[in-house]
């Protein structure tokens, strides 16, 4: 064993790991390419000039909100005409949002059961809130790395007085189903008279893959959870869409939960600024989304991987999965190298262990995407591989 690797041993995982982000940042920072430039890799310099050009979105002589009044409003008011729903209620995180949600729809179908996949946010990044916090039961309806299916509803073996889906489903590689087999999962919950709760989180972007308008998607739920910050950039937020009636409640105990926060003016100005700029790109960004994976199936051939795939093969939105048969910490490691040495990163995020010598990461495509070309990436591709030792591939 070289001095270096006997070094390495004695570094406990955590510290590694802590290290290789640090290197994986400033890469990414100081890189002349890369799939996204996301807010949380900026300084608060460069965040607070993302609210240049507020005044083009809300009128800034006007009072700031206080506990959720003015610009607050302003922003429940457009994401409820965008959703074409009744009314909509601004939440601090989503995680508070859906628990309040679903809190409500319990109390008025009288059952606590949630039905949603294994795979969901909540079971998986929530730490059990909705059992432990809320109160709720949840079940599974399926823990298959796709949605679910109207069968797997209508014959579920226990009743549920809600089911929630997520749309797309981030874990299972942001997939979402055909617009046929998501009404159809829609319909089975129905004949079970269970209310539909869709976790939109990233439902702007579902656009061109279901081939209908934001107001129609949402339309087919009875409530709607988006967040602010993962595809419109804002500083954070999410809103909770539906009927009146779910709504004024939901604020309620918002206010119960501690989100009714005193002032949330930038968060909602940067809001109002996602809605205005990004929105209408997102179609831009899934269209290349394409481009990018097909690339990336050309490229990882052409280097000659033993294995890769780009999961959806065609992408449903503007993110995915690319999954690898190697160590997670040697690809983490060769496109750390590969960012460094060349200032190009194509692979930005941490690479995951699901199985023994098998690692997947997800691909971010926003407007930095948009300066590569496909040979651009098959390019990286090359430049990423090169540096997976020999011993491995």
């Amino acid at each position: 064993m070289t001095d270096t690797a006997a070094q390495d041993e004695r570094v406990p995982d955590e510290d590694r790991k802590a290290q290789l982000r640090e290197r994986r940042l400033a890469a990414h920072r100081g890189a002349r390419r890369v799939m996204a430039r996301f807010g949380f890799h900026q300084t608060l310099r460069e965040r607070l000039a993302r609210l240049d050009g507020a005044a083009d979105v809300y009128d800034l002589d006007t009072l700031s909100d206080v506990y959720g009044d003015g610009v607050v409003e302003a922003l429940e008011t457009k994401v409820a005409a965008l959703l074409g729903t009744e009314a909509a209620a601004f939440f601090p995180t989503g995680t508070m949002a859906q628990q309040v949600a679903l809190r409500c729809w319990a109390g008025r179908t009288g059952n606590p059961t949630v039905a949603l996949h294994a795979l969901g946010h909540p079971e998986v990044h929530e730490r059990n809130a909705f059992s432990e916090v809320g109160g709720l039961r949840p079940v599974r309806v399926t823990s298959e790395p796709r949605q679910p299916t109207a069968a797997e509803v209508r014959d579920f073996e226990e009743p549920f007085g809600a089911l929630m889906l997520e749309l797309p489903l981030r874990d299972a590689g942001f997939a979402l189903p055909a617009w046929e087999e998501l009404t159809e999962v829609v319909a089975a919950a129905r004949e079970r008279d269970a209310v539909v709760h869709f976790d939109g989180a990233r439902l702007w972007e579902s656009t061109v893959h279901f081939g209908r308008p934001l107001e129609e998607i949402a339309g087919l739920a009875d409530s709607v959870y988006v967040s602010f910050y993962k595809s419109l950039e804002a500083f954070g937020g999410a809103a909770l869409a539906g009927p009146a009636e779910l709504v004024a409640e939901a604020k309620a105990w918002r206010h119960r939960y501690g989100g009714l926060v005193f002032q949330q003016f930038p968060t909602a100005l940067s809001a109002l600024l996602g809605l205005e700029r990004e929105l209408p790109r997102l179609p831009e960004y899934v269209a290349h989304a394409r481009v990018v994976a097909a690339a990336l199936r050309e490229g990882f051939a052409a280097a000659g991987t033993p294995w890769a795939r780009v999961y959806p093969p065609v992408p449903h939105t503007h993110d995915f999965q690319v999954w690898l048969p190697y160590d997670p910490d040697v690809l983490g490691e060769a496109a750390v190298r590969a960012a460094e040495e060349t200032g190009v990163v194509l692979f930005g995020g941490a690479w995951d262990r699901r199985g023994p010598d098998l690692a997947v990461t997800e691909v971010h495509v926003r407007a930095a995407a948009l300066e590569w070309s496909a040979e651009d990436v098959k390019a990286a591709v090359g430049e990423f591989v090169a540096r997976l030792p020999d011993r491995v591939r």
